[in-house]
C-alpha cells in the first residue's frame, strides 16, 4: 500500500484500539520496513496531530485516553475499496435517471470528481472503467420528481393527474405520499389514495401537474405497507392470492439460483440438475413476463390457472409467427 493508505491504517488502529499497539503489529498491518513505520508515525504525529504515546521502550503506541475519541484525520480520507465504492455511486448518480435529479445533485458531483482526482497521489482515477447501463427505463419529468419528493419528505398530501397505462384513461387524484420506490430503473410512489380509501402505486411518469396540499398526509404503519406493497411479487400490490411453482432446466438453473425474485422465494435444486423456484404473487402479468425470457428453459407448474394462463399467452404468441 501508499503512504496514503498506511498512513489511514495506521489511524484506524490505534484509534479503536483499547490497548497499546506492539510496533510488530503494525509492521505487519501496513506491510512495510521498520524505518517507513517510523517515519509514518512521527508524520501522523506531527505533521496531522496526532495524540500517538509511545511505550518505555518505544516498543509500543497508542492515542491519548483523553484525546482519542476527539481526534480524526484532516479532510476525508478513504481506501483504495472505498474510493471505488465512490467512483461506482459517481456514475451510478450520471448515468442513471438522466436528467432528473442532474441539477439538484451537480454540485455533490462535481466535489465526487475533484475528491477523486486529487486523492490516491494525486493521479486521475479512469472514470470511465465503470458502467452504469440503464435497461427498460422511461422519460421522467424533473418537476414531476421534485414536486412528489417535496410532498412525501414534507408530509404533505398531494394531488396530481394520473394517467394509467392499463386504460389510458386519466383521473385526478388526491393521495397520502408514503414511500418513493425505484424499481427496474423507474420511479415509483407508494399513497394512500384518499378516493378510494386504500393503498396505491403510481408509476412518476404518469404523473401529470403535482400539487403538494398545506392538509397534513395521513401515515401509515410501516407494516401495513410492506404487507400491501412488498408482500407479492413485483411491483402490484396486494396481498398474495397464490404461490407460483416454476421449473428452470438444468441450463438455466446456473442463473436463477443466484438470482432474486422475491424477498419470501423458496428455491431448490432437483436431483436431474433443474431448479425449482416458489413466490408468492397477487398479479400474474410481471411474474409470466419474467418467467417468459427464460423460454423453453422455463416452465410453469402451479397453480393451474396461472398454468393455463401461461399456456394461452404462448399460444397467442405463436399465432402472429403463423
Amino acid at each position: 500500500m501508499d503512504r496514503y493508505e498506511r498512513i489511514l491504517t495506521l489511524h484506524r488502529i490505534l484509534k479503536s484500539a483499547r490497548y497499546p499497539v506492539s510496533f510488530a503489529r503494525l509492521k505487519d498491518e501496513v506491510a512495510c520496513s521498520r524505518a517507513t513505520l517510523y517515519r509514518d508515525i512521527a508524520f501522523l504525529r506531527d505533521a496531522l496531530g496526532a495524540p500517538i504515546e509511545y511505550g518505555e521502550d518505544e516498543s509500543t503506541f497508542r492515542y491519548a485516553a483523553d484525546e482519542a475519541e476527539r481526534f480524526e484525520l484532516p479532510g476525508l480520507w478513504l481506501t483504495s475499496e472505498e474510493l471505488a465504492a465512490l467512483l461506482a455511486l459517481n456514475e451510478l448518480l450520471g448515468r442513471s435517471d438522466p436528467g432528473v435529479l442532474a441539477g439538484a445533485l451537480a454540485p455533490f458531483r462535481a466535489r465526487i470528481e475533484r475528491l477523486l482526482s486529487d486523492q490516491a497521489s494525486g493521479r486521475s482515477l479512469p472514470i470511465d472503467r465503470i458502467r452504469v447501463l440503464a435497461s427498460g427505463s422511461r422519460r421522467l419529468d424533473e418537476g414531476v420528481f421534485r414536486g412528489v419528493a417535496s410532498a412525501l419528505l414534507n408530509r404533505r398530501r398531494l394531488k396530481f393527474r394520473y394517467r394509467a397505462r392499463s386504460t389510458d384513461a386519466t383521473t385526478e387524484r388526491i393521495v397520502s405520499p408514503q414511500r418513493l420506490a425505484h424499481y427496474r430503473d423507474n420511479w415509483y410512489l407508494d399513497a394512500w389514495d384518499h378516493s378510494r380509501d386504500a393503498l396505491r402505486s403510481f408509476a412518476l411518469d404518469r404523473i401529470r401537474d403535482p400539487q403538494p396540499l398545506e392538509e397534513a398526509a395521513l401515515d401509515r404503519d410501516a407494516s401495513d405497507l410492506d404487507a400491501h406493497l412488498a408482500s407479492s411479487y413485483g411491483i402490484f400490490s396486494g396481498a398474495p392470492k397464490a404461490w407460483a411453482t416454476i421449473r428452470f432446466s438444468a441450463h438455466a438453473a446456473r442463473w436463477v439460483a443466484d438470482e432474486h425474485w422475491h424477498s419470501q422465494q423458496q428455491g431448490e435444486r432437483l436431483p436431474d440438475g433443474r431448479y425449482e423456484l416458489r413466490v408468492p404473487y397477487s398479479n400474474s402479468r410481471e411474474l409470466l413476463m419474467d418467467v417468459l425470457k427464460y423460454g423453453p428453459d422455463a416452465e410453469v407448474v402451479a397453480p393451474v390457472s396461472l398454468r393455463e394462463e401461461m399456456k394461452i399467452l404462448l399460444q397467442l404468441a405463436l399465432g402472429a409467427y403463423q
